[in-house]
């Protein structure tokens, strides 16, 4: 089993340092779900201070890979062979939560979905799937 302080150390030695620039929190991690919380900050903003949506997509990315591993209690790399993301409405609060669970997991294939809420107001910002292949 993974805690978020082994999982926060995983995020920070594996992936790349621009996803690390959200600086993503990991707040919760099993095999249940998974949830990071990164800041809204002006490198993230655009007009109107707006997160901007590729980093909504990175955020929801990087919860279902680390979703993959809270599901199967360890860490192992895997590939994200589809992505879709859903922008239901601006994101403006202070911080984004992503909240991810496997909903299948195969031997190769590993499916999941995820979702985005604004924080303080807990509003629905987005919403994500993604396919997963293990090595």
């Amino acid at each position: 089993m993974i805690d978020p302080a082994t999982a926060q150390r995983l995020l920070e030695e594996n992936f790349a340092p621009w996803v690390r620039a959200l600086r993503p929190e990991v707040t919760r991690i099993d095999a249940e779900a998974t949830i990071l919380e990164i800041p809204v900050t002006d490198e993230i903003a655009r007009v109107g201070g707006i997160v901007c949506g590729q980093a909504l997509a990175t955020l929801a990315d990087t919860t279902m890979v680390l979703a993959c591993a809270g599901q199967a209690g360890d860490f192992s790399p895997v590939a994200t062979t589809t992505l879709e993301t859903r922008f239901l409405s601006a994101a403006r609060g202070t911080s984004v939560r992503c909240t991810a669970q496997v909903i299948r997991a195969g031997r190769r294939l590993v499916f999941a979905e995820a979702r985005l809420t604004d924080l303080p107001g807990d509003k629905p910002v987005a919403a994500a799937s993604a396919t997963f292949m293990r090595p």
